[in-house]
């Protein structure tokens, strides 16, 4: 259980979240001395505000608004402020929520900080007693402080291993296999993961998680980019974007919380999942630009930019999950600035060929607070790629539509029968808000879940 809940029976305090259309009744229901109170401070139930109720003990309760956007109210964020907003040592039980998963899962996110390196862990948060048939918004949120957690370590206690690590630590919470692949059969399996970390002396490695909810499920198939820091190798980054380098490796984190999620949900299907672990770094045995690399499916890439090595990894690691055949291919990468440019930071980019499989995903994001945003796999750009010594480019020449030519890269190591997606996100939270503290974020975790609940749906519906 996260610090941030209490056991069931633990005496708590009220916390009535209301909204401005509702704020009149509920100061019909509490009591003289408190409704008082409330008008004399001149409580207006906006989103966020928190007020603490007096009482002839001392604390008696508190007050939370929910702002006049009743979309906006049953979203996890309108509770991520309280946790830390309400008295340390302090337990609650939420009373007039709208969703009572939301508020449980914001409540959780919002109560996350990252201290494992301080001295000095800090005040602790509020503590909320879960609601029943909250369960699965709790292990949603486990899985996202551990993402978190990953994302957050500095590259000095991030490397390859570790995170390979991590992923034999998933397994084994859930009884499933795991292989690390390194070494001899890392250069042979996995050849472009293995060039781009071969300039670090942290050896790259290839994680494999398969799990199996149901013999005869649907297989899901998760891939993530797990560059544990980037220099941008010998097309080395200036030291301004070297800053947030650590977090290269949060489509890695995000895709092991997604698998964390369906696994906890023990879901009837089978998942596999990918994680090449990798160090970007220049040395005498970096590869080169202009290089011309061997890949998993067989291509031959030239380097026209070693900065651009997410999709290099990701390459071999789509090929070898589309010999599996899955009905549900995801990768997961933070993978271009261009995204950014275009959507943000809080709205990851989606891609894909097929159109139901976007409506899955979209659809998905919307219901669980993960958005996504879909941009297009233009074909007429896919020549921007050609090279004159390789099968193709990893980067084009053209400084345009850089996160289109990253997905169209990767498009041809995927096999055409497969329904693949991919997500372009940022796995970052440039400053604090409710429920959104400031440093490694999870992106698109629970989209592709609720995703591959709606897979096994459709599967189900066929099959009557």
């Amino acid at each position: 259980m996260l610090d941030c809940l209490s056991d069931p029976a633990a005496d708590a305090l009220p916390l009535h979240a209301v909204s401005p259309a509702g704020l009149e009744a509920l100061l019909a229901r509490l009591t003289p001395a408190q409704a008082a109170f409330l008008r004399a401070s001149r409580f207006a139930a906006k989103a966020q505000e928190i007020r603490l109720l007096p009482g002839e003990a001392g604390l008696a309760g508190a007050v939370l608004g929910l702002g006049a956007d009743a979309t906006e109210a049953a979203r996890p964020w309108a509770f991520g402020a309280a946790p830390c907003a309400l008295p340390e040592g302090s337990v609650w039980r939420i009373e007039g929520a709208p969703d009572m998963a939301a508020s449980v899962l914001g409540w959780c996110l919002g109560a996350y900080r990252f201290r494992q390196l301080k001295s000095d862990t800090g005040r602790a948060p509020a503590k909320l007693v879960p609601p029943e048939g909250t369960g699965a918004a709790q292990r949603q949120a486990e899985a996202i402080w551990r993402g978190r957690d990953l994302i957050n370590l500095p590259a000095s206690h991030l490397g390859p291993a570790e995170l390979a690590d991590a992923v034999r630590e998933l397994g084994a919470r859930h009884r499933a296999a795991v292989e690390v692949i390194e070494g001899g059969a890392l250069a042979e399996g996995f050849p472009a993961v293995q060039a781009v970390g071969g300039g670090s002396p942290r050896a790259p490695k290839v994680a494999i998680l398969r799990w199996e909810g149901a013999a005869e499920g649907p297989l899901v198939a998760l891939c993530g980019k797990g560059v544990c820091f980037d220099t941008g190798g010998l097309d080395l980054k200036p030291a301004g974007a070297m800053l947030r380098m650590k977090k290269d490796m949060g489509g890695a984190a995000s895709v092991m919380a997604a698998a964390e999620m369906l696994m906890a949900a023990k879901l009837p299907i089978r998942l596999l999942l990918l994680v090449g672990a990798v160090e970007n770094a220049v040395s005498g045995t970096a590869f080169r630009p202009l290089d011309v690399i061997r890949t998993r499916k067989g291509l031959s890439v030239e380097i026209g930019n070693t900065d651009a090595e997410g999709r290099l990894v990701l390459a071999d690691l789509l090929a070898c999950a589309c010999e599996s055949k899955p009905d549900l291919l995801v990768d997961c990468a933070t993978l271009t600035g261009a995204a950014r440019v275009a959507l943000g930071p809080d709205l990851p980019a989606l891609f894909t060929d097929h159109d139901d499989v976007a409506e899955w995903m979209l659809q998905a994001g919307r219901s669980a607070s993960d958005p996504l945003w879909r941009l297009p796999l233009h074909k007429n750009y896919i020549s921007w790629l050609d090279s004159p010594v390789g099968d193709l480019n990893n980067v084009s020449s053209k400084p345009m539509a850089g996160a289109i030519i990253a997905a169209l890269f990767l498009r041809h190591f995927v096999a055409t029968d497969v329904r693949w997606s991919h997500i372009d996100l940022y796995a970052w939270n440039d400053q604090s808000r409710p429920g959104r503290p400031e440093g490694g974020e999870v992106q698109a975790a629970r989209a592709i879940a609720l995703a591959a609940e709606a897979l096994l749906s459709r599967a189900e519906n066929a099959g009557r």
